[in-house]
């Protein structure tokens, strides 16, 4: 897809929603920091649950790191993969205070030495957090990019750079949730609502169509007299 369509896109998305936020409750960098590392595999709604009591308790690296493992772990147990990232972010408290003053850095090579922390998670705290233009492509994105044909790619590096080359730079700033809500509410994994979608005319899924006539089909209403 070229920039000019691209541009159509987002000019949509944007005119329908100027100021998208994320859905997962934080309050400072460090929270959301943690708040998308326990999102891998997990819903926001989940992640909101658990952290609401979490960050009202432990709100900084200091009083997270000395939870300990078994007392993080009581707050994320409703998490999946809980094991594994209570792991993960005592480590990287413990790495926050001893290479960054309890700060979140703002580079991305520094983010990326964080235990837990990939490419995805450093580019929603740059972006997010501190307002870089990057894309974090997470499974809605990654749908949503190949199935519209805005830049189909086989690994999220892929795509990633195939969204940067098309996405007109006045738009990158929100591009990142842009993507996510549309493909968590419209353009989703199975039966996605094609008929009420409002970027469809551009989309060159070749199934829209189908999926479109479902919707819009008139429902029956049965006589019960």
């Amino acid at each position: 897809m070229n920039r000019r369509r691209a541009g159509l896109i987002f000019k949509r998305l944007a005119e329908r929603d100027p100021a998208p936020q994320t859905e997962l409750v934080y309050r400072t960098p460090f929270q959301l920091l943690i708040a998308v590392i326990l999102s891998a595999q997990a819903t926001d709604v989940s992640v909101n649950k658990a952290t609401v009591a979490l960050f009202r308790d432990a709100p900084t690296p200091a009083r997270m790191l000395a939870l300990g493992d078994a007392g993080l772990k009581e707050y994320i147990k409703t998490i999946g993969l809980f094991n594994a990232k209570a792991r993960h972010i005592l480590a990287t408290c413990g790495a926050l205070l001893e290479r960054h003053g309890g700060e979140v850095p703002r580079e991305r090579s520094a983010l990326e030495a964080l235990p837990g922390v990939g490419r995805k998670t450093a580019n929603v705290v740059l972006n997010v957090a501190f307002g870089e233009p990057t894309l974090a492509v997470d499974t809605h994105i990654f749908r949503v990019a190949n199935r519209t044909g805005l830049a189909p790619g086989r690994t999220p590096l892929e795509v990633e750079r195939g969204l940067l080359a098309v996405i007109p730079p006045r738009y990158l700033q929100h591009a990142h949730h842009w993507l996510i809500l549309h493909g968590r509410y419209t353009c989703t994994a199975r039966n996605p609502r094609c008929g009420v979608c409002p970027i469809a005319i551009w989309c060159e899924w070749p199934e829209k169509s189908r999926y479109a006539a479902v919707e819009s089909r008139p429902t029956r209403v049965r006589n019960e007299g």
